[in-house]
């Protein structure tokens, strides 16, 4: 059994409860522990991403249409943008 000493965002607390290094080290910690099988090749990843930061439904990170982390979002092979004609 893996013991994990980093703390982890729980479903239930908001960021204000985090401090900005936690929140980006939970970010990581998710992204790198996405099975293979559903993550996006890191080219399309980056793609996606720098499709996003054009947007003006970015805000902070977040999507304004769906209110999803779009680093998240962008990071699972299946989802797409959510816009009513999509980015990507």
């Amino acid at each position: 059994m893996m013991e994990y000493n980093t703390k982890r965002m729980c479903k239930k607390c908001f960021l204000k409860d985090f401090a900005p290094e936690e929140y980006l080290e939970s970010m990581r910690i998710y992204l790198q522990g996405l099975a293979e099988d559903r993550k996006a090749e890191e080219k399309i990843y980056q793609d996606r991403l720098s499709r996003c930061e054009m947007c003006s439904n970015l805000t902070e990170g977040i999507c304004r249409i769906c209110g999803c982390f779009v680093e998240y979002r962008a990071a699972i092979k299946i989802k797409s943008c959510p816009d009513l004609h999509p980015k990507w």
